[in-house]
């Protein structure tokens, strides 16, 4: 197999990355090429080993009991914490609030800070590549405050369309926006649409749901004023998300739950709230999958997001390149050509066969890509299709699994192109 090359800097060894996933090991009748990491990545067994020895040994509920099991979940609870805060370059772990997923705490953007600050006729950007994710809590203020929401479009190759930036931006208060987008993999230049609506006077929330597994983040770098991701996607379990918040912002914002934990006082007339980042934590938290975030960080960074970064330039090159030579205009790919301009994220379209029959054929073949919308149904219509096929690459995936891609849509040829 020829080596991946792409970008200066240390190699992942792809047989080695799998010997640290517990389902590549597991006995099938074939191999499993697993391609839909965008949706959910596998998880090594660091991950899952962090998160049973939590329970095996110390499971008690954090920041309550004062006896020594109690304390010790605390700390592997908030070490969690420390370690994303690293990760992501925050400023403090109380600028990192532990949320169930991206969506939550998007939502929790939205309806506090958004009902603290928007009324009605006031003006929120988002794009047309936009997960649902971060459409419908606009829409929804839409409906509930009377706020004008505008979009930034996209380009004929996928890219962000910045030419109307500046009469957009006129007269914003918010602007949000994905790092990567979920079908099209394309990277909009971020930091240059923040610093732009910062200029104008709005606050910029960034979905890095995509990003965040993938490249190396920064949230200073991005210039955003929340940051949003979910540890299902970056090799943790489900159950957890992550909201980054500039601390003076998150500090004058209401609570989003209210209950145990959020507070530092209740009477039969009022309550004054905890501290951050507890005061967006309300209730039990979701203790394990913290930890077994904590566990996927630390993998992470062993990787090195580097060399994740640079082999999936590579292998999105090579995929991009082997489906281009094979079936031509037979196979149409959604989003920029250039595989420095976006992800690991392959959506395409193949002899007018439907989604979801490419998806059924591959995996008769071991094959497991996406079909359906990708909750972007207002980017489909843009694109003027129903759904596409989505195969999606991560740091265990390598040239054969592209090769096995690629021999797969053959069988989908013969059952339906006779």
């Amino acid at each position: 197999m020829a080596a991946l090359s792409a970008l200066d800097g240390p190699v992942l060894d792809v047989a080695q990355v799998r010997s640290d996933f517990p389902i590549f090991r597991c006995p099938r009748s074939g191999p499993l090429v697993y391609l839909d990491s965008a949706a959910s990545s596998q998880k090594p067994a660091a991950v899952i080993e962090a998160m049973d020895a939590y329970y095996r040994t110390t499971h008690a509920n954090v920041h309550r009991g004062v006896y020594a099991m109690a304390e010790e979940a605390t700390a592997r609870f908030e070490a969690s914490r420390a370690a994303v805060a690293g990760f992501l370059g925050a400023a403090s772990p109380a600028e990192i609030v532990f949320t169930k997923n991206a969506t939550e705490s998007l939502n929790l953007v939205a309806q506090s800070w958004g009902r603290a600050n928007l009324g009605p006729g006031d003006v929120v950007v988002l794009t047309e590549m936009e997960h649902h994710a971060n459409l419908v809590p606009w829409l929804m203020l839409a409906d509930q405050l009377g706020i004008e929401l505008r979009y930034l479009g996209i380009t004929g190759d996928g890219l962000l369309d910045l030419s109307d930036l500046e009469a957009t931006l006129d007269g914003a208060r918010l602007v949000s926006l994905t790092a990567m987008s979920n079908v099209l993999g394309t990277l909009p230049p971020v930091r240059s649409v923040a610093d732009a609506a910062h200029a104008a006077g709005a606050v910029v929330v960034v979905d890095a749901s995509q990003y965040v597994p993938h490249l190396a983040t920064d949230v200073a770098a991005l210039g955003a004023d929340f940051v949003a991701c979910t540890g299902h996607k970056m090799l943790g379990p489900t159950g957890v998300g992550v909201l980054w918040g500039r601390a003076e912002l998150l500090d004058a914002m209401p609570p989003f739950l209210g209950g145990g934990e959020m507070i530092r006082d209740v009477r039969l007339d009022g309550f004054s709230c905890n501290e951050l980042p507890w005061k967006f934590e309300a209730g039990t938290p979701p203790i394990a999958e913290a930890i077994g975030l904590g566990a996927a960080v630390a993998e992470l960074e062993r990787y090195g997001m580097e060399a994740i970064r640079a082999h999936e330039v590579a292998l999105t090159g090579y995929a991009l390149r082997t489906l281009a030579e094979r079936y031509g205009d037979d196979l149409v790919v959604h989003g920029p050509p250039d595989p420095t301009q976006r992800g690991g994220v392959i959506s395409f379209a193949f002899r007018d066969i439907h989604p979801h029959d490419i998806s059924q054929v591959l995996d008769q073949a071991g094959v497991c890509v996406r079909a359906g919308h990708h909750c972007a149904k207002p980017l489909m219509r843009r694109l003027g299709v129903g759904a596409t096929a989505r195969a999606s690459f991560y740091l265990y995936n390598d040239e054969s699994d592209v090769d096995a891609l690629a021999d797969a849509l053959d069988s989908c040829s013969d059952l339906f192109c006779l």
